[in-house]
């Protein structure tokens, strides 16, 4: 069933033994395997049916009999087959063979994909010229206008959003022709709720996501349009607008809509194109064009004749067909390079104080560690996740000497692996102390952590605060500096080992505890990043990696809602040293998750209960400072319903039944907050 090879990317490769058959059809050749289906160059059986080539896409094995797989299968087939346009792959049909294999047939376009263009290009040192690439663009919007505005067989609209607007999904036919395919992770979004489309799992090529899909947020068909401008970007570039030195690299430049690559080309460009570029690029989807229609007119003055553009697309695209691939060397290269790894001989000695798992494993194996504090106190043998650990938790820090990993003893400061991990330098190892007199200074048990973030929110601060608490009932001490700029949160740092992000990710089902011990073992080699450690192993994905950090910065805030003593001192102005993931958080986002720990489930219910008929309307004062703060919509719809005044029972009626799954506690916890906030008054 199988070819004896790998087919290369786009060429069908014959299949061992001849053609098979699967249903109607013959399948003749393989040309991919994904990771759900494989995809097949058929014709159908009978002589006289047409066309007599095309596409058979059929489920993996391990998936055909998985009832989540054949519905996500039958999904593609249904959104896929719902639109028809001259720029979309056709669907011929779907079903399931005699054996009850689902598949879907669709329409073969001989050529290349825009991956293979221009990655040929690339290595000709070669560019799409500008009005090529602009006619590409446009017939991909003139598809996406088909996909986004498709209907059911009732006429209503189904919300298509396809998801995996890339450079592989665009099909260059030897005609010129341009084509959008796979919607293999399409959603329409009548069938979602805004909640689930909120939290789906993030899928396609993160390197084309828009903004909104890699910080979590929910989004819609202007996600498309994103995509689309950055695969416009790339053709112009010649080169990924997006790219960094590691995949967590590459998201974060999304998510600030880091484009500067596309402003060294503003002079090169025809005038105004560069405008339309940077538009279609911005980060808040309110800004960009608002339908593909609207794209493709705005595109449409810098764009080919589309006859002319065809003729040399047809050339380009015959060019890279007939040029041999360069995949398989590229693949026996790599081969290569792992067995000469492979072949290094381990002279490492595995620490001492190192797991099971991390001795068992002696070719991750490391020298250990050894410290010596200021106060002349001993420490080791150490391994480096342990060494990570301390410096990161302030036990050791600034001033301490280090033997790290038999080099010698050196200032912790002086060696880089280690120095990156140490907090602030006015941060000592037994108290937080600040650079001098504080600029506020707060007791939790007078003033709760929800008035602290609106007092940094109300002036928009740039600073740190340092939240400090002392030893609770298991005898640990609780330390925290939280970095804000502009009133946003940047950057939290913890002394707490089990707020770091392995022992996070275990917490929370996304990573095992023997799969934390492989990672904890081959960290040195990536420098002590436990995030670029998980994806490299490919323990967890770099997307899961990038939503687990913002999270966990969430989570280490929502703990000190939970904090009933305690200090926590502002100074103004100071920045968090060596951060390189910026979580750059809302505060209204946090506020409500710190609430919700404080007060979670059902429990505002009871304290509220004696309050329920008490009525809630408008300030007496103008609260300014606040009134441009984008409050999340569940705050947003309680705010509304305050004016005029109204009892809390009946907001929380109308906010709970607008609100879909939204409970009545989160209405009043909603209400918490802005009475907190002085936007709402309790009468």
């Amino acid at each position: 069933m199988t070819s004896e090879h790998p087919p290369k990317r786009g060429q069908p490769q014959p299949l061992t033994g001849g053609p098979i058959r699967f249903g109607p059809y013959w399948l003749d050749a393989r040309i991919a395997v994904g990771g759900t289906a494989e995809v097949y160059l058929a014709r159908p059986v009978d002589p006289r049916a047409e066309p007599q080539r095309l596409i058979v896409k059929r489920l993996l094995p391990h998936f055909a009999g998985d009832e989540e797989g054949r519905t996500m299968f039958e999904r593609e087939a249904a959104l896929h087959a719902a639109v028809s346009h001259e720029n979309v792959v056709t669907v011929f049909g779907s079903g399931v063979n005699e054996a009850g294999e689902p598949y879907l047939a669709m329409e073969y376009v001989d050529g290349v994909d825009g991956y293979r263009l221009l990655r040929r290009l690339k290595q000709e040192g070669r560019v799409l010229p500008v009005g090529i690439a602009v006619h590409v663009t446009t017939e991909v919007l003139r598809a996406l206008s088909s996909v986004h505005t498709a209907k059911d067989a009732q006429g209503r609209a189904l919300g298509i959003i396809h998801r995996d607007v890339t450079p592989s999904n665009l099909y260059l036919s030897l005609e010129g022709r341009v084509k959008l395919g796979d919607f293999g992770i399409a959603r329409s979004t009548t069938r979602a709720t805004s909640r689930n489309a909120a939290s789906a799992v993030l899928k396609g090529k993160f390197a084309y996501l828009a903004p909104e899909q890699v910080a979590g947020e929910p989004f819609d068909h202007r996600a498309d349009l994103f995509s689309t401008a950055t695969v416009l970007a790339e053709m112009l570039l010649g080169k990924p607008l997006f790219p960094g030195g590691g995949q967590l690299a590459v998201l974060l430049a999304i998510r600030d809509c880091r484009t500067d690559a596309i402003d060294e080309l503003k002079a090169a460009l025809p005038p105004g194109l560069y405008d339309v570029v940077k538009r279609a690029l911005s980060r808040d989807p309110k800004n960009r064009y608002q339908t593909a229609d609207q794209f493709g007119v705005a595109l449409k003055p810098f764009a080919a004749d589309a006859r002319l553009a065809e003729r040399e697309l047809a050339s380009l695209v015959k060019f890279v067909h007939a040029a041999p691939s360069t995949d398989a060397m590229a693949a026996v290269r790599e081969s290569v390079r792992q067995m000469r790894a492979a072949q290094i001989p381990n002279t490492s000695v595995p620490p001492e104080s190192a797991g099971a798992f991390e001795r068992a494993t002696g070719e991750y194996g490391t020298l250990p560690s050894f410290v010596v504090t200021g106060g002349g106190t001993k420490h080791g043998p150490w391994s480096f996740a342990r060494l990570i650990e301390a410096c990161a938790t302030g036990q050791i820090g600034r001033g301490d000497k280090v033997d790290y990993m038999g080099r010698g003893y050196a200032p912790i400061d002086d060696i880089e692996e280690l120095a990156r991990h140490l907090p602030m330098r006015t941060a000592t190892t037994n108290q937080l102390s600040g650079p001098g007199q504080p600029d506020f200074f707060d007791d939790l048990a007078q003033a709760p952590m929800l008035a602290v973030l609106l007092r940094i929110l109300e002036e928009r601060e740039t600073g740190v605060i340092f939240a400090e608490r002392s030893a609770d009932a298991a005898g640990e001490a609780s330390r925290k500096e939280l970095y804000f700029v502009d009133g946003r949160l940047h950057h939290v740092a913890s002394s707490n080992a089990h707020e770091l992000l392995g022992e996070y990710l275990v917490r929370r089902g996304k990573l095992a505890r023997e799969e934390l011990d492989l990672a904890l073992a081959v960290l040195p080699r990536y420098s002590g990043r436990m995030g670029d450690t998980l994806i490299s192993l490919g323990l967890v994905g770099p997307v899961d990696i990038f939503r687990a950090i913002r999270e966990q910065g969430r989570d280490r805030v929502a703990d000190l809602f939970l904090w009933r003593t305690g200090k926590v001192s502002f100074y103004r102005g100071q920045l968090a040293p060596h951060v390189e993931f910026p979580l750059d958080l809302d505060l209204p986002g946090l506020m409500v998750a710190g609430v919700e720990a404080a007060h979670p489930g059902e429990t505002p219910l009871e304290t509220w209960r004696d309050r329920m008929d008490r009525p809630v309307g408008p300030p007496t004062e103008d609260r300014k400072p606040l009134s441009g703060v984008v409050w999340p919509a569940l705050v947003a719809r309680v705010l509304s319903l305050t004016t005029p005044p109204k009892p809390v029972r009946d907001i929380v009626k109308v906010a709970a039944r607008a609100g879909g799954t939204t409970s009545p506690s989160d209405v009043l916890r909603a209400i918490e907050v802005l009475l907190a906030a002085r936007l709402a008054k309790l009468g």
